[in-house]
């Protein structure tokens, strides 16, 4: 045998394979630069052929940045598991050279007072890939979109980079991508098996959507909660750029989307109508073309909108730039089965890749367009901003400084410009204190997101939603604020460095320390200290003391610590105090004695010792990976306290006396037959909480678990029922919509002196509702801790019908006694999105201070 001849036939076979694949994408963009390799050549197998890791991704536009004198890369930020998030900018040559000098031209067009010419700046576009880690084609795209800008020596790459200045955002989940190239590359056969049940197409529970703690980041735009965000949003507010993609898959039945979308639902949007007529229509002229020429299918209008604006393909629409979503049917995998053939791997790739140079040349051939558009927007802003009788708004707590300053610190993430209050004043009915309140005016530039922030919105054009009716974001805080219609006088600009956490001198006491519950982070520090084997109190009725500086009052669930009855040592005890008062900027009291001014003393029954949690969650099945993530991120990221969170496959192997708190998250749990429920039940009676949300809560109830009921429609005599009115076929899914709380805003009121609602000083509360979970007010007296109030709705789509058969009768939140335990019922989600900051004081208060929870006989 000759090996020689051997060996060359090999490379030979791969040379050819490598021309057929580049030439399945590539044709007609060439020709190439030969110094820059391929991705076939860098990564050893074709595009399409195999998932490509993110590591894999990032070498080789680290290889391009090397080669190529048209590619820089920087790093804008780091996952939770530490992958690294890159963008690679390309450009001409001599723009490189200037970029910092074009950037700051750019940012011109943002400057409603500049009058500056922007006629010679390139143009700026972001492409962004993979938000959805397990929509993985539009990363593989990348990867040939950056090629081809840097490799080709065709005269129109050569104009795109000299007349733009294009950045490459990859991968903007690389946890989420990961997790899913693991999966589709280990279940890939040999041949490759199109099969739509094989397992290659049916990834395993979380799947890889989401990040590491299963959020949604294409939902994380506005709110800002996890570091991909807070990383891109912190870049792009450097950039501003014109243009920005968004690219997702669907099922793998349909064909492709591109913009433009189903109508705003909104009745009035905040969005100038150019963006979505003008803008959007141009560019899908550019689209279709370009489909067209290589045979793609493709719709456009008929769904998703861009209402919410937290996504990628809308929070860039109210910066003055045109945000693009583009769906492509998924191959999920390499190659399956549809109702219309094969879909492959590759072919979603190229419909991807074509659409972002398509997404190129439109930016190029219309910048003035794009440019004239940014312009306007900012200046509209001010215009809108100063024809509106709403000056301003002031928002603040008395008692929650740590809230407050989160809620700052969003506001500056979106660059709103915010002001120290000056002055005392009294607003909307409400009183507001200088140190403890801020302004923000609407006459900034960023006004539509001070309208994004703070307005509510009651009339909406459609039922219909493709995420959220209500995002104001203010509400998410439970924030006292109000709009001011008058001039008000406002004191210095609010920066990042002048809301850092507080530090608190702590005098040493031999008696007692004592900790306010209303600050968020109280739970933090209580498990901070439990953690380090403080023994800690909490006090179930308020009381007012002499302390360091004076008497003080001390409200529902104030930390009392006893110097001697703990394990260790006075000086010990205080060094871990005044470290967790630090690191939560938390204001510890000293107290000599326990003999109080007012209300119980410090050695009174009502002040009862708290036994720190040991908490387990049920994961995978059926279980909602979001609701169980915003549990996990709040209880990691937030508190510092482990959580064990359990397949529901391992239920026979655990032994559920090792701990004395469960959460259960919206599921079926099909998985638990009647022997696992009495298991629960049992656990339960043995003097635990169970913490249940959602369709879990309905879940206790239909397994009688609990004797509480859910608010149903009265049936009326079926004899009596008339006929339905005829309906046109094609309204079914407008009204049906209606039938459903696709995400809305509602006021509750809660009992404050409940454990459940310590730490609050309002009884008014808002709280988010997305589900069809009408919990009914518990029988007993004492268990119903929030109850929707007669007038409930405060932001978002809720039909009249739900409202009012629904809604207004039922209860958000309710506690049911099970033998020497308790059943802690949530009928919403208090943890949202890791951004409800109001609602996860009530479930902190349940894992915390459940365990004295208890219902009173009647």
């Amino acid at each position: 045998m000759n090996y020689r001849s051997v060996t060359f036939s090999a490379i030979a076979v791969l040379f050819t394979c490598s021309v057929v694949a580049q030439d399945y994408f590539l044709k007609d963009k060439g020709p190439f630069d030969p110094s820059i390799p391929t991705p076939e050549q860098f990564l050893g197998y074709g595009i399409g052929e195999h998932h490509t890791r993110h590591d894999r991704i990032v070498a080789y536009l680290d290889e391009l940045a090397r080669v190529s004198d048209r590619a820089t890369i920087a790093r804008y930020g780091m996952t939770h598991e530490y992958r690294q998030l890159v963008m690679l900018t390309i450009t001409d040559p001599s723009n490189h050279g200037q970029l910092e000098e074009l950037r700051n031209q750019h940012m011109e067009a943002i400057d409603p007072n500049s009058t500056a010419d922007l006629s010679g700046l390139p143009i700026f576009i972001n492409l962004g890939y993979n938000v959805h880690g397990n929509e993985p084609s539009s990363s593989e795209a990348a990867l040939l979109t950056a090629y081809t800008l840097v490799a080709s020596q065709s005269d129109e790459v050569k104009n795109y980079i000299q007349n733009a200045v294009i950045f490459i955002d990859p991968t903007i989940n690389p946890d989420g991508r990961d997790r899913h190239t693991s999966w589709a590359n280990t279940y890939k056969g040999k041949p490759l098996v199109k099969d739509p049940m094989d397992a290659e197409h049916n990834e395993m529970w979380p799947r890889g959507r989401t990040n590491h703690y299963w959020f949604d980041l294409n939902r994380d735009w506005l709110l800002g909660i996890n570091p991909e965000s807070r990383g891109k949003l912190n870049w792009y507010h450097t950039w501003y750029p014109n243009v920005v993609t968004d690219f997702h898959e669907m099922g793998t039945n349909s064909t492709y989307f591109f913009e433009p979308m189903k109508a705003i639902a909104s009745k009035d949007p905040i969005m100038p109508k150019e963006n979505y007529t003008t803008l959007n229509d141009t560019f899908a002229n550019y689209f279709k073309e370009d489909l067209d020429k290589i045979g793609s299918f493709y719709f456009t209008k008929e769904v998703f909108d861009g209402t919410y604006p937290g996504y990628g393909s809308s929070y860039p629409d109210l910066q003055g730039g045109l945000a693009l979503l583009f769906e492509q049917a998924s191959s999920r995998g390499h190659a399956q089965k549809t109702r219309m053939g094969d879909i492959t791997f590759a072919f979603t790739i190229r419909n991807q890749y074509t659409s972002s140079l398509a997404t190129v040349r439109a930016a190029v051939e219309n910048k003035m367009m794009l440019y004239n558009y940014q312009r306007d927007f900012f200046k509209s802003a001010i215009s809108n901003a100063r024809s509106t009788n709403v000056k301003g708004y002031v928002f603040g707590d008395d008692h929650d400084a740590n809230r407050v300053r989160d809620f700052v610190d969003k506001l500056l993430l979106h660059r709103i410009k915010v002001y120290q209050l000056d002055g005392r004043i009294t607003a909307g009915g409400k009183r507001f204190n200088p140190g403890r309140a801020y302004v923000v005016p609407t006459d900034q530039p960023q006004y539509r997101m001070v309208q994004t922030m703070f307005e509510t919105y009651r009339e909406y054009s459609d039922s219909v939603y493709y995420d959220a009716s209500a995002w104001s974001v203010v509400n998410f805080y439970n924030m006292q604020y109000a709009p001011m219609t008058s001039n008000f006088k406002r004191g210095a600009e609010v920066t990042k460095e002048s809301i850092a956490r507080t530090t608190y001198d702590l005098q040493r006491t031999n008696y007692a320390y004592l900790v306010p519950w209303e600050d968020y982070y109280a739970p933090a520090l209580l498990n901070g200290l439990q953690q380090a084997g403080v023994r800690v109190n909490s006090a179930f009725k308020p009381f007012s003391i002499q302390v360091q500086n004076g008497v003080k009052s001390f409200g529902y669930g104030t930390l009392v610590i006893p110097v001697s009855k703990q394990a260790i040592s006075a000086d010990s005890l205080y060094q871990v105090l005044k470290n967790q008062s630090d690191i939560y900027g938390i204001e510890i009291s000293s107290a000599n004695s326990g003999y109080s001014s007012s209300g119980i003393d410090l050695g009174s029954g009502n002040v009862r010792t708290l036994q720190p949690p040991k908490a387990l969650m049920w994961i995978e099945g059926g279980v909602s990976s979001y609701e169980s993530g915003e549990v996990w991120h709040l209880l990691d990221t937030r508190v510092g306290m482990p959580i064990t969170k359990v397949p529901l496959r391992n239920f026979n192997r655990v032994d559920l006396n090792d701990y004395n708190v469960m959460v259960m998250v919206s599921a079926s749990y099909n998985e638990l037959d009647s022997a696992k429920i009495k298991k629960i039940s049992d656990w339960v009676k043995d003097g635990n909480t169970l913490v249940t949300s959602r369709s879990a809560t309905s879940w206790a109830i239909n397994k009688k678990i609990v004797k509480e009921k859910l608010v149903k429609e009265e049936k009326g005599d079926k004899k009596e029922k008339k006929a339905p009115t005829r309906k046109p076929y094609v309204d079914a899914p407008y009204n049906s919509g209606k039938k459903e709380v696709g995400g809305a805003i509602f006021q509750v009121d809660l009992d404050l002196t409940h454990p459940l609602a310590f730490g609050y000083k309002n009884s008014k509360l808002p709280v988010y509702r997305n589900s069809e979970v009408w919990l009914a007010p518990s029988q007993n007296s004492y268990s119903t801790v929030a109850k929707y109030t007669s007038n409930p709705h405060i932001d978002g789509f809720i039909s009249q019908e739900n409202m009012d058969k629904f809604l207004k009768p039922s209860a958000s939140l309710i506690v049911s006694r099970l033998g020497g335990g308790r059943v802690i019922m949530f009928a919403d989600n208090p943890n949202f999105r890791g951004s409800w900051y109001g609602t996860n004081r009530l479930f902190l208060n349940a894992i915390f201070l459940g365990q004295h929870v208890y219902v009173p006989s009647e």
